[in-house]
């Protein structure tokens, strides 16, 4: 089984205000920079390479919004480690040795594309360990961070669902600038999620798109990204349950060849807020059709 020795303890982290403000909580599952030694010991690339993964700096420009009366959660823990926006087993045997469990999906696309629920390689295809790692470590990684972070929020969307009826959960990411293939369009600054019109309510991301295009960014819907696992697994809308990803490109927020904060940092955290202030204002009775409050 996994040892972890303090290193990702803890290796998730959930931040309630005082007095929830509306039933919206964001998310952050993979601006988690905490390496184990152990794992950095057994990878092939250097921390540098393995970074390019993370969606730097995300938890820190929603990390204000706890004060404006809105939950958050934050994964300590990266994603070239253990993937939490992904199904729980989908792994590649063939970075293992001995015999995954039946029930693993193992020809899930994101599987044949090294970025399972213990990546194979990191985002720009660069594989990640010298040798292959024992079944066991796989599964010990599942059992201790991503079924306890999943508990965790299941949790939290169940409280606020249980007291507004409603819930509306915000999957905060970032993306490159620019993409793997060259024959890829410019990106847009903001990427809206919403599995094709299945995972929420059509009026969120439309108030998403108003209010940060009116500050002056450019919006995309669904493409290069429609939302992970998280997105599809929480969204069915018929039950009151919202969920909406947010990809943010790298380059409105930070310099992603030093891996610091750019210059336009603190006015992406006043404009999400902005955004959260407008979610909370939409009248829940208009997200259609969803179970009442309990008493």
């Amino acid at each position: 089984m996994t040892r972890f020795d303090g290193e990702l303890s803890p290796p998730f982290e959930i931040v309630e205000p005082t007095r929830w403000r509306a039933p919206i909580i964001f998310n952050s599952p993979h601006s988690g920079s905490v390496y184990p030694s152990e794992f950095l010991a057994a990878s092939r690339i250097d921390l540098a390479t393995l970074r390019r993964s993370e969606d730097s700096f995300m938890d820190e420009l929603i990390a204000d919004l706890a004060d404006r009366g809105f939950p958050l959660i934050r994964v300590n823990f990266p994603r070239c480690y253990v993937d939490v926006n992904r199904e729980p087993y989908e792994l590649d045997p063939r970075m293992f040795t001995g015999r995954l469990p039946s029930f693993a999906n193992t020809r899930s696309m994101r599987v044949a594309g090294g970025l399972g629920t213990i990546p194979r390689v990191v985002g720009d295809g660069q594989e990640i360990y010298r040798e292959r790692l024992g079944v066991d470590e796989a599964l010990g990684r599942i059992e201790a961070l991503y079924k306890p972070y999943h508990r965790a929020l299941r949790r939290l969307i169940n409280k606020a669902h249980q007291a507004f009826g409603t819930v509306i959960l915000v999957d905060c990411h970032s993306m490159p600038s620019i993409g793997v293939s060259r024959d890829e369009p410019r990106r847009p600054d903001i990427v809206i999620g919403d599995r094709y019109g299945t995972s929420c309510a059509g009026l969120l991301p439309d108030v998403v798109e108003e209010i940060l295009s009116g500050r002056g960014y450019s919006i995309g819907r669904n493409k290069p990204y429609a939302g992970g696992f998280i997105t599809e697994h929480y969204g069915n809308p018929a039950s009151g349950l919202h969920t909406v990803q947010l990809e943010l490109n790298r380059a409105i927020y930070m310099d992603e060849r030093r891996r610091e904060r750019g210059p336009r940092f603190a006015q992406v955290v006043a404009d999400f807020a902005t955004m959260a202030d407008a979610l909370a204002a939409v009248p829940l009775g208009d997200l259609g059709p969803f179970q009442a409050a309990a008493e």
